[in-house]
């Protein structure tokens, strides 16, 4: 059985150092791999470009004085085309300024160092923050999540620091209520993915939290127009806009994306459709997050499940978002073995490793495809990613209706001789 499997990974101390071991040493070998890719090193003078390209180039035009024009698709695609020499992928950006500033300081970098900087960073941090939660679990956790942090090493995205400042808040919600609120305003960059955990907070009522995660959006907002003017925010929402059609029209790579939306419409449903499904599944996913606030499972199994559905939500939602599951994972754990049967963590193990698994493999095919231009038609993989999440979510909210309902009363006689 796979629960069996994966959880005798933790089965002794020395068992779960060569896990471990083994674990980092792959990471940092496809770090190592990708920092000479991104270098253009040897035979990749000519390579495509990849999500760590358009942050590098954000980053100059942060400098340059014209970052509104990033989020101007057209003015955006000569910008990637020169940076690649030529032909390149479709990257529009619709990150909040708050983002941009954040990757400022490595226009100052080449690309490789850059990325291997950022990467190494962003990684480390993501590590010792899931240890600090995950514990003895560590190693469990980590080979779980091995494919999905392989794909977001390979691509040089954000995931790890998403996850990182998710964790964060989990590590410091319970007694350090300040710092908890820091790590969620710094969301911002991120701001759909941090909806779930915001809702918890909510529900029950960390209001030093949430007071503090509103002031760090309105101070970094308030610094953002100082820095870019007011235009910067029209810019913004209108790269959102923007985005909104590109997405019903199919040009993102939609077979890499793990929401509800991109699974139904890779499966024949009009747009429409697929929206409706993607507010139904993030009406269940929020659903998910009262039920376990109310009363009858753990705290840490309550905003275990608020991290997990965090990426379910949001139509715009990549492979390269799952570290963030390891968080959620890691604070289910600990009450899994007795609120879930083998068969269900073999389900639940299944999932998140098919997720993070068919990420990589597609992967690998749009590193191939990079250089065509931009065609709905040529991503025919379905979206299984979606699928997969989908069927997670039925299983988590299965868990908690089990949990917080009230135990049977005894029968008198038993109530007599307990």
């Amino acid at each position: 059985m796979l629960a069996e499997t994966l959880e005798a990974v933790q089965s002794s101390p020395s068992k779960r150092t060569v896990y471990v071991r083994f674990a980092l040493a792959a990471l940092a070998a496809i770090a190592v791999f990708k920092t000479l890719w991104f270098a253009r090193f040897g035979g990749w003078t000519n390579r495509e470009l990849a999500d760590f390209d358009a942050f590098h180039i954000v980053a100059q035009h942060v400098w340059r004085g014209d970052l509104d024009q990033v989020y101007h698709f057209d003015a955006l695609l000569k910008m990637q085309m020169e940076a690649a020499g030529g032909a390149t992928g479709f990257m529009p950006w619709t990150y909040p300024p708050q983002y941009d500033l954040l990757l400022a300081p490595f226009a100052f970098l080449p690309v490789g160092a850059g990325y291997l900087l950022f990467t190494a960073a962003t990684l480390a941090l993501y590590l010792v923050t899931l240890r600090a939660i995950a514990g003895k679990n560590f190693a469990q956790v980590l080979v779980i999540l091995f494919p999905a942090l392989a794909i977001t090493i390979g691509c040089g995205q954000n995931g790890f620091l998403t996850g990182s400042l998710i964790g964060l808040v989990c590590l410091n919600l319970e007694r350090r209520q300040v710092l908890a609120g820091l790590a969620l305003g710094a969301m911002v960059i991120k701001p759909h993915l941090a909806i779930a955990a915001g809702v918890y907070l909510l529900v029950t009522r960390r209001w030093v939290a949430l007071g503090t995660a509103a002031i760090v959006v309105l101070a970094s907002s308030l610094l953002c127009t100082l820095l870019f003017g007011w235009q910067i925010w029209f810019a913004w929402l209108g790269a959102i806009k923007e985005s909104a059609i590109f997405l019903e029209q199919g040009f993102y790579p939609l077979f890499r994306m793990i929401s509800t939306y991109a699974a139904l419409y890779k499966a024949g449903f009009p747009a429409s459709a697929a929206f409706w499904g993607q507010t139904a599944i993030a009406g269940l996913a929020l659903s998910a997050v009262l039920l376990g606030a109310a009363r009858g499972v753990s705290p840490a199994f309550a905003l275990g499940t608020a991290v997990m559905v965090s990426v379910m939500i949001s139509p715009y939602a990549y492979d390269y978002d799952l570290p963030m599951l390891g968080i959620g994972l890691a604070l289910l754990l600990p009450d899994l073995a007795r609120m879930a049967s083998p068969r269900e963590r073999d389900v639940i193990y299944g999932l998140i490793l098919f997720a993070g698994a068919y990420g990589l493999l597609q992967s690998g095919r749009l590193a191939v495809q990079f250089g065509q231009k931009a065609d709905p038609d040529q991503h025919f993989a379905p979206a299984l990613g979606g699928f997969a999440l989908m069927a997670l979510l039925v299983l988590l909210l299965r868990l908690l209706w089990r949990g917080t309902q009230p135990a049977p009363a005894l029968p008198q006689a038993a109530r007599q001789h307990s």
